[in-house]
């Protein structure tokens, strides 16, 4: 089961060029979708006006944009590094890394029908790191679950995304454990997969690409001193020093403050 291509099992029902022309438009409605989401949103817009409009105190040479754009890559990219709160960013780099390697698994066992056995063991392996990180997301993490006491069974337009990813990946790992074949399962799998890829301009898929752009201008604005235009996170402009109106906040931390010592919100 783990080293046999269920996909190469399968081109005895359906043509192999049938399922590698769905994987190529899947990936024309992933690039069709994100590129509506950027023009809809005004994503791009919006960066290019800011990046215009903002003053630096000092000019961002070549060499220094070299370097923002290797550490917006392994900080913000690889690592995570937005998130703060550690079981979040592991849920989802188990969940980013499993869908690397699932999807790209999937394409090189549908265009190679005698691909080796290492690529099945990584579309395995990528799939269960989607599903653990994905559930665990959704059943233990999720904002509304563990700090406002919501039902994990409540559904949203935001949650199209993450559930879709789940349906896709968890019936395609039970498809292939039951034998393959162009059964009922299948046409599940592809319904979902469908509605992953195809779902884009309505669902969080988009953010994948366009959270690195955002990452990356943040940190240059921090480099040329623009900030977007945001208070400084150091008390050394006496500005932010008489922001406070309690005179021993005045020196301290920009992120200390009253509730500095408040409990998790989890006394719902």
């Amino acid at each position: 089961m783990f080293t046999s291509n269920p996909f190469a099992a399968l081109s005895a029902s359906i043509p192999p060029s049938v399922m590698q022309t769905y994987i190529v438009v899947m990936i024309i409605l992933v690039a069709a979708g994100t590129l509506f989401d950027v023009v809809h949103k005004g994503s791009a817009k919006f960066f290019f006006q800011n990046m215009r409009k903002a003053k630096g105190v000092r000019p961002v040479g070549g060499g220094e944009l070299v370097s923002i754009a290797v550490q917006t890559a392994v900080v913000d990219v690889l690592a995570s590094g937005e998130f703060c709160n550690t079981r979040r960013r592991i849920a989802h780099l188990l969940g980013m890394y499993g869908f690397v390697v699932y999807v790209v698994a999937t394409a090189v066992m549908v265009f190679n029908a005698s691909a080796s056995a290492l690529w099945t063991q990584l579309w395995w392996i990528g799939g269960l790191m989607v599903c653990v990180g994905g559930y665990w997301f959704w059943f233990f993490i999720r904002v509304d679950v563990a700090a406002e006491g919501n039902s994990p069974l409540r559904l949203m337009r935001a949650d199209l995304f993450v559930l879709s990813l789940l349906a896709s990946v968890t019936l395609g790992l039970v498809w292939a454990a039951t034998g393959g074949g162009a059964g009922v399962l299948f046409g599940l799998y592809i319904l979902a997969t469908t509605v992953l890829f195809a779902g884009v301009p309505w669902s969080k898929f988009a953010h994948m690409f366009f959270k690195p752009a955002a990452a990356f201008e943040k940190r240059v604005s921090k480099a040329n001193g623009s900030c977007a235009n945001l208070p400084t996170q150091t008390r050394d402009d006496p500005a932010q020093r008489e922001r406070h109106s309690m005179e021993l906040l005045r020196d301290a931390p920009m992120d200390m403050g009253l509730g500095i010592k408040r409990e998790a919100p989890r006394h719902y």
